[in-house]
Parts: structure tokens; C-alpha cells; sequence
């Protein structure tokens, strides 16, 4: 098992890398040459810069049993695909019952911002620390039931 986190400005980098320490998982942080990162724990994978690259580095080395971290619901269903666990930066676990839907809403907020009826889709709010312990919480939950399931 292991550890692959979609890094390009990710919020919830050292929560993952403090919670994969205390169970001795190892983690890859994937980001593109824009991007800058640091880790005492973690492999660094810098990838190359283009559309999706990071995307596409990651999905491939995404195996059965490992968990995704990543905020882009593409990314996340061919993760799923895989047989891997995937959750978001706000800690909602992704899933297949949910994840068709999520990728549909997402299509219909990139149509309607092409529009030319430019209505403002309000992007996220702004982060706060109730965020951080949400997501540890549910990613350790996270966790533990992936190193469960792989000693069934």
C-alpha cells in the first residue's frame, strides 16, 4: 500500500505525511515543475509541466489497495477504477456510488461558466483549521480501513 498525493497546491500535504508516519506507510507526492516541495518524509516526484501530466503520473502509478488524495474527481474515478481508495481534501471519501454523479456536476459547472450567461460560480471557501482536523480524522478512518482490508 501506498500513498499518492495529487500535491499541485495541496492544503493537507503534512497531515497525510504525520498520519502515514504514525503507520509506516510510505507516500509520493506528485507535482509539476510551477510547483516547489519539501519533505523529510516523503518521495517527491516532480513531472514534467502540461495539461494533466501530474494526473496522468499519478493514475499510473496508482495501484489496487493504495489511497489518492486529490481534489480533481477525475483523477479520483480512475483511481477508483483501479481499486484504489480515494478522498478529497475535505475528507469526503470519494466513491463508486458517488463518483458518476460528482463528475457530472462538475462537466455541468464547466458548461456554465463557458456560457456567455456569465453567472459567478463562487469557488470554495476559504480554508480553516476545522478543515485540517476533518480531513486528518477521515483520512485516518481512511487508512485503518485500508490496512484492515488488506490483512483480510
Amino acid at each position: 500500500m501506498e500513498i499518492l498525493v495529487d500535491a499541485d497546491a495541496c492544503p493537507v500535504v503534512r497531515i497525510v505525511e504525520q498520519i502515514a508516519e504514525k503507520y509506516s506507510i510510505p507516500v509520493t507526492l506528485l507535482c509539476d515543475t510551477n510547483h516547489v516541495l519539501e519533505s523529510d518524509y516523503s518521495e517527491i516526484k516532480i513531472i514534467g509541466a502540461g495539461a494533466d501530466a501530474v494526473d496522468f503520473a499519478l493514475v499510473n502509478q496508482c495501484s489496487h489497495g493504495d489511497i489518492v488524495v486529490t481534489q480533481d474527481y477525475g483523477v479520483a474515478a480512475m483511481a477508483l477504477g483501479k481499486g484504489a481508495y480515494a478522498i478529497h481534501q475535505s475528507g469526503r471519501w470519494y466513491t463508486d456510488a458517488d463518483i458518476d454523479q460528482m463528475l457530472m456536476e462538475r462537466h455541468l459547472n464547466k458548461k456554465a461558466r463557458r456560457s456567455k450567461n456569465k453567472n459567478h460560480l463562487k469557488g470554495p471557501a476559504k480554508r480553516i483549521q476545522e478543515d485540517d482536523t476533518r480531513f486528518a480524522e477521515s483520512f485516518d478512518r481512511m487508512l485503518t480501513m485500508a490496512i484492515k482490508k488488506q490483512g483480510d
